[in-house]
């Protein structure tokens, strides 16, 4: 086989306009190529967005976003990693969505999400909406319950939606713990704000066992105090990283579907992703990036930007 340059393409040598977008400007490996086993951790787009219940648009996330992640280089300026010579990273392209077949939908990510667990590639995923991430867990959390820190100003654990549909981007937590994707008692959700149907979710997450640590109390606590917790609940267990942009709060994203406002600034959503450092992470995502209510492309840089982040928790072992 010929080899790949696993290096990202540098701003220097061609203008971050110019040639093919991937994300970050690294090589596409496809899922079905030969060098797929090299691949450490892979970047996968999910333009899938059927579980979307008001402002349609996360189908269109990934391109988005790989076009803005042009701007990313090589390190980290404030943690000064480099995670491209960290480990192989890829983008491994896109999942093909059937934007109209729910079921289909969801086994077509799973699918593909299997064939990178079984190439031993640690997923870093962009969606889509957060429905999204429930088929990553299914592939991710094949063998066993994983653990899992959610960054997001909902809890997605409702059960269902208009008369008992069961899969929408308000419920994938709760098919994930009913499935045994998750263990509830290693799961922290940070951020939870806004006005709300009824307590349903909160009951659930308390009977559950899941820890949900509200924006009032987050800023209350400060980033330090609340991710030392959520260290210490997740442990060294195996973790997966679910985030929302509408973490956000939407005057510094306002590209997405079901934005709540009161939530953190973009210093302060990089910052609690730094603190995950030192946790046994097996794979993230970045979901709900809606580019038709991003009129100058700034949640998707943010977005962009948060999955640089993630990648380089990724690449600290």
């Amino acid at each position: 086989m010929e080899p790949i340059d696993y290096t990202p393409v540098s701003g220097m040598d061609l203008p971050r306009f110019a040639g093919i977008p991937t994300f970050m400007r690294l090589p596409h490996v496809p899922i079905t190529s030969d060098h797929l086993s090299e691949v450490d951790i892979g970047l996968i787009g999910i333009p899938w967005d059927s579980g979307t219940t008001n402002r349609p648009g996360p189908r269109h996330g990934p391109r988005q976003l790989r076009d803005l992640s042009t701007m990313i280089r090589a390190e980290n300026g404030a943690t000064g990693v480099r995670p491209f010579e960290a480990a192989k990273c890829a983008d491994l392209g896109d999942v093909s969505p059937n934007p109209v077949d729910m079921e289909d939908g969801l086994n077509r990510v799973q699918q593909f999400l299997a064939k990178a667990k079984a190439a031993n590639v640690k997923p870093l995923t962009a969606g889509g909406d957060h429905l999204c991430s429930l088929p990553v867990l299914r592939a991710v959390a094949a063998d066993a319950p994983v653990a899992m820190v959610h960054f997001d100003s909902h809890t997605d654990l409702f059960d269902s939606y208009f008369g008992g549909n069961k899969y929408t981007h308000g419920t994938p937590f709760r098919r994930a713990v009913e499935e045994n994707l998750l263990d509830p008692k290693k799961v922290v959700q940070i951020g939870i704000r806004g006005t709300a149907y009824d307590r349903e979710d909160i009951d659930f997450a308390r009977a559950a066992g899941i820890r949900i640590i509200r924006i009032e109390e987050f800023f209350q606590r400060g980033i330090e105090d609340v991710m030392a917790e959520a260290r210490e609940i997740v442990g060294t267990a195996p973790c997966y990283v679910s985030y929302d942009i509408d973490f956000v709060d939407p005057t510094f994203a306002p590209g997405t579907g079901t934005p709540e406002v009161g939530g953190p600034n973009s210093f302060q959503a990089i910052q609690v992703v730094r603190e995950l450092k030192g946790l046994n992470l097996i794979g993230a995502d970045l979901v709900e990036v809606s580019p038709p209510f991003d009129m100058n492309g700034m949640t998707a840089w943010l977005g962009a930007s948060l999955m640089f982040e993630l990648l380089c928790v990724m690449t600290q072992v």
